[in-house]
């Protein structure tokens, strides 16, 4: 990293203030973008927005900000393994494309693309984004009020209910069926405060879930031992296995939008799309709970030799949390 990116994001906590040219930057450039989309969504790369939502974007843009500030902000000892950041990148880029490309509307005009618009909203990217580790860091890159708020108690509180792990799981699996019944479906949709409410619940709740099941560190400080968090990898699976093969094996055709507004592709029935569907359903979301599996599999053994190989348990197990939470 540059000696010039260094200075631009690393603000000394006494002139935090001095960093809103950032902000207006962001903001400058999320009105070029809600421009484009509303007076030229055609002509816009497939990259960028077609349908522009200020939410998605000041999330992504914030947060990926506040990433590279607490970066630059955190020791060198300190800071998360490249091959983390990395995933961490590509797992908000995933969501990004699906949520805020021309993707978005191709998934709107067919059912298979929207199953896998939702896959990488609830499992590939928060799957990425909870490997990468990067809270710590993104904390560290934060303003001062917001760092207070995100370590206050009732922030703590809530955060403890939704990871229990009995509801953690009852919501991953509930989330991605409930919105998958045919008469939600077709009204979420077609009511846009509903299809926001949509998207932001699968990837909040995919975020949580695979943060909670992913964190490498033994009980405590994780909220979950790894027979636990190994079995919510494996528990979540076969809902989602029956749920696809009910779509998949479907006689009829269980969601009539897709005929409304006019499918992307002509050629292909509905039944057919709502087959493909039912694989992607079916099959992606299994093998992304056997390499969660296999990952906490590999994270106890990786506890089991640390603890063994060293005679200062502790101190291995410091290294271990400074890891994940870039503290």
């Amino acid at each position: 990293m540059s000696t010039a990116w260094h200075q631009l994001l690393a603000l000394p906590a006494t002139r935090e203030k001095r960093g809103w040219p950032a902000y207006v930057a962001i903001l400058a450039v999320g009105a070029l973008l809600w421009r484009l989309s509303a007076t030229r969504p055609a002509s816009v790369p497939p990259w960028l927005p077609w349908d522009f939502s200020p939410s998605f974007y000041m999330a992504a843009a914030l947060t990926l900000f506040w990433f590279g500030r607490g970066l630059a902000l955190t020791p060198a000892s300190e800071r998360p393994a490249l091959w983390r950041s990395v995933a961490f990148l590509l797992g908000v880029a995933a969501i990004w494309a699906v949520l805020q490309t021309r993707f978005e509307y191709w998934s709107q005009h067919m059912f298979f693309l929207n199953r896998i618009q939702h896959v990488v909203m609830h499992h590939v990217g928060p799957f990425l984004v909870a490997l990468g580790g990067a809270g710590g860091v993104v904390r560290r890159g934060m303003p001062p009020r917001l760092r207070q708020i995100a370590d206050s108690a009732p922030a703590a509180i809530a955060l403890r209910i939704v990871q229990q792990p009995v509801l953690a799981a009852v919501l991953f699996v509930g989330l991605f069926c409930f919105w998958l019944v045919p008469a939600v479906h077709f009204r979420a949709m077609i009511d846009p405060r509903l299809y926001a409410l949509m998207n932001w619940s699968m990837v909040l709740d995919g975020i949580l879930f695979w943060c909670l099941v992913l964190d490498p560190r033994p009980r405590p400080p994780a909220r979950l031992s790894y027979g636990v968090r190994a079995a919510l990898a494996l528990g979540v699976m076969f809902p989602q296995i029956a749920l696809g093969a009910v779509v998949t094996f479907s006689r009829t055709d269980l969601y009539p939008y897709y005929d409304l507004c006019g499918r992307l592709f002509a050629t292909v029935s509905p039944l057919n799309d709502q087959h493909v569907g039912g694989i992607v359903i079916w099959i992606p979301p299994a093998m992304m709970s056997v390499i969660g599996l296999l990952l906490v599999v590999n994270a106890l053994r990786l506890h089991e030799e640390a603890t063994t190989e060293t005679s200062d348990g502790a101190a291995a197990l410091a290294k271990l949390a400074s890891s994940w939470t870039g503290r």
